[in-house]
């Protein structure tokens, strides 16, 4: 019988929980599979339970949340056989759009009984774990507040953009991709595993997490009136041929600048730990991941 742990971040809401406990017992019957579930508690709980779920041969840990959590969960299974499968619940959802994971719940939990796995990529700035896309840009600038904040969903990310627009000045990068170095002013510097940042919005429409290469994504600096323009050549996957974008690819980056001051991994702030240098690598099929029948 096939062990499967449920690990949610319970931010859903109760009636959102029922209905998830629901979907979970049709869709995960006990005649066919062994399914625990258990709440995130702390910061980094996910990935003790998912080093725990491997010590006790789990076959599949399910991450249900945001990319945040997700990330989480993932850091605990690298390198193992044990898959992470995604019921995503939360805004963006740029990992789970970007596997074509259904963003219904019991959608994405038919994928679980499949079990179909495929090893998937996994990048890392100054080893810090992304699986969609890190940034030392205007992102990372956005994602630092968005923390700080207690509102969530696109609207309130779009209102942060927006107020943090005046304010930042784009810095100039020193940027060496497999050994090849430039220097850069950007916008963005955001260096992508998936194609996209969430809620549709694509950087880098043309990378996948299966290919073995990270996509470096430079956006100029650009003038207010160009966000639109930006965002819907985001939203129609056609911002790489457009003017707003310099595209690169690459095993091994190695981003600097003397102005650098924030680093985002899917989404979520983290400290910079060597001074104004981030190192990007890609690990190839680092982790293997439920979903959808080829």
């Amino acid at each position: 019988m096939r062990k499967i742990l449920i690990i949610i971040n319970r931010k859903a809401g109760t009636d959102r929980e029922k209905r998830l406990g629901e979907a979970i017992r049709r869709h995960l019957p006990a005649d066919r599979f062994s399914v625990e579930t258990t709440y995130l508690q702390y910061l980094g709980h996910g990935a003790d339970l998912a080093r725990d779920a491997v010590r006790r041969g789990v076959d599949t840990v399910v991450a249900v949340g945001g990319d945040g959590s997700i990330n989480e969960v993932a850091q605990g299974l690298l390198g193992t056989k044990t898959a992470l499968a995604i019921v995503p619940l939360g805004s963006g959802n740029g990992l789970a759009r970007a596997l074509k994971i259904p963003l219904d719940a019991g959608l994405a939990l038919q994928l679980v009984a499949a079990g179909e796995k495929r090893p998937m990529d996994a990048g890392f700035a100054n080893e810090h774990l992304f699986l969609s896309n890190a940034g030392v840009g205007f992102d990372a600038v956005i994602a630092d507040r968005f923390r700080h904040s207690k509102k969530r969903g696109l609207i309130n990310y779009a209102r942060l953009v927006i107020g943090g627009f005046y304010s930042y000045r784009p810095a100039t990068y020193s940027v060496k991709v497999d050994g090849q170095e430039q220097g850069r002013q950007a916008f963005l510097m955001t260096v992508a595993n998936g194609n996209q940042f969430g809620y549709e919005f694509k950087l880098a429409p043309q990378a996948s997490v299966f290919d073995g290469m990270l996509d470096v994504c430079l956006v100029p600096p650009l003038g207010f009136f160009d966000l639109l323009p930006l965002s819907i050549r985001s939203l129609r996957g056609s911002i790489h041929k457009s003017r707003y974008m310099e595209h690169f690819t690459g095993r091994e980056i190695e981003v600097s600048s003397p102005e650098l001051s924030s680093l985002q991994v899917d989404g979520d702030a983290v400290p910079l730990t060597n001074g104004k240098t981030v190192y990007f690598r890609i690990a190839q099929g680092a982790l293997q991941v439920i979903v959808p029948a080829q």
